[in-house]
């Protein structure tokens, strides 16, 4: 990694050029910790969540807590960060600047709200993965918050932030954000219809043990916490024929439509930020590079904030997504997997 200065604690609310610089430099490294998820199956969360300890939060508050932290933050940065460089106020942004925090957000109030406030319950969730979720969700809304602002970010060996002066006459620079826009709804909702479906599995199945256990014993059963802890399996057919976490990958098409609508985002002209502001190129990892290389041929703008997001959101989950289905092959045995993979159709590693 290139040699970085580490800001004060205080520029990171809300984020200089500087400390925006250094954060996105280190946060785009996340995969090389991911690899401990491959090794360990330790996730106290979910289905894998400790039945009781100190350090439990309630699922549905912990859910809440640690998925709006990115929206809050974000705003704060959008309401606060023009005020400090000079650069057009929140309203003043490109409408295509708006419309992808936009996106950012609606997504979250799905996942911190909607999501576990209509799921038939939720798992404690450990401090542990609570406090990881929500610095992930701080750091990655700190990059994209300075990136929609203006920030520039120069990668070296690369020009990645694209033919500002050719922009209505190239094809991909008009076409590839309303393709992304498409591509977010269509992800989007293939994670709500998938976790839905789950979802209904799980009161049926649940219904129908109290129905069961009624018949059996003649007495009423208490109503309460009748759905926690139930899980089944997803039968082999629509969204689950193929895959068992379908709504992962749905949820990683999704952030794929956002890195193809952040490619209308150009960094801000402002001479407060390229000059007074001028922080040292970035070298990309390996696994980026051939996205800069694209941006370059392509001459748009590399969105690298949500780039560094949708590689990192895939590295996280992917681990998670295989011990998952080892925990469904441990409880309801390979015959009921039916050679399903977790995230790609019909590879049983994945």
């Amino acid at each position: 990694m290139a040699s970085v200065v580490v800001p004060r604690a205080i520029d990171f609310f809300p984020p200089t050029p500087q400390a925006y610089n250094f954060l996105l430099n280190v946060f785009q490294y996340f995969p090389v910790v991911t690899i401990a998820l491959w090794l360990l199956s330790f996730y106290p969360a979910g289905k894998t969540s400790f039945a009781r300890s100190h350090l439990n939060f309630p699922g549905r508050i912990a859910w809440f807590a640690m998925e709006i932290v990115g929206s809050i933050n974000l705003l704060f940065i959008l309401f606060t960060l023009p005020q400090k460089v000079d650069v057009p106020t929140t309203t003043e942004l490109p409408g295509w600047n708006k419309l992808t925090a936009a996106l950012y957000i609606i997504h979250y109030i799905n996942r911190a709200i909607i999501s576990p406030f209509t799921a038939p319950s939720v798992s404690p969730v450990h401090a542990s993965v609570a406090a990881c979720a929500a610095l992930f969700n701080w750091l990655n809304t700190v990059c994209i918050g300075g990136w929609l602002v203006g920030y520039e970010t120069a990668v070296v060996g690369w020009k990645v932030d694209g033919a500002r002066s050719d922009a209505h006459h190239l094809l991909p620079q008009r076409l590839l954000p309303c393709l992304g826009v498409v591509t977010f709804f269509l992800g989007m909702a293939g994670n709500i219809q998938a976790e839905r479906e789950l979802h209904r599995l799980r009161r049926a199945e649940a219904d129908r043990r109290v129905r069961e256990k009624e018949q059996t014993t003649g007495q009423a059963t208490d109503p309460r916490n009748r759905y926690s802890k139930v899980y089944v399996i997803p039968p082999e057919k629509g969204l689950f024929r193929s895959i068992l976490f379908p709504h992962y990958t749905f949820e990683w098409i999704e952030w794929f439509g956002f890195v193809l609508v952040g490619t209308a985002i150009f960094p801000s002209p402002s001479p407060s930020i390229s000059s007074s502001f001028a922080t040292p190129p970035i070298k990309l990892v390996p696994w980026l590079v051939p996205a800069a290389m694209l941006a370059e041929k392509l001459q748009i703008p590399l969105p690298l904030p949500a780039l560094i997001f949708l590689v990192n959101t895939i590295t996280n989950m992917l681990p998670r997504a295989r011990w998952g289905r080892s925990w469904y092959v441990n409880k309801f045995g390979e015959k009921a997997v039916a050679g399903r993979g977790a995230v790609i159709p019909w590879v049983t590693w994945l």
